[in-house]
């Protein structure tokens, strides 16, 4: 989440909302967002099993745990890119995605 707020000022530039969700209670998650200066929306206390049944996003079913999942969605509110996680990598890089949403609004100007 702090690589995301980090380039908040970009991705509002872009008119681009950035929104977390959490498994953690709603303290635990206020906790997380206010140590790491979160000042886009975070849901809490969301249900890690429906959470993975209705996302796909991988529930690790020995821990009782959700993997990282991100989405860009369009205005449209359909998916554009999907970034399902198994580990501590292979997730968005707030940098790369930045660099993506420009990329795509490039396009669609052309």
């Amino acid at each position: 989440m702090a690589d995301f707020q980090s380039l908040i000022k970009e991705f509002e530039a872009e008119q681009v909302s950035i929104i977390a969700g959490s498994v953690d209670a709603k303290e635990k998650a206020s906790e997380t967002a206010q140590k790491n200066g979160i000042t886009f929306p975070v849901a809490y206390g969301m249900n890690a099993e429906e959470t993975s049944r209705i996302t796909g996003a991988y529930y690790d079913n020995d821990r009782k745990y959700i993997h990282a999942t991100g989405f860009l969605v369009r205005p449209d509110n359909t998916l554009e890119v999907v970034c399902y996680s198994s580990g501590p990598i292979g997730r968005f890089v707030a940098q790369d995605l930045l660099g993506l949403v420009k990329f795509y609004k490039s396009k669609k100007k052309s």
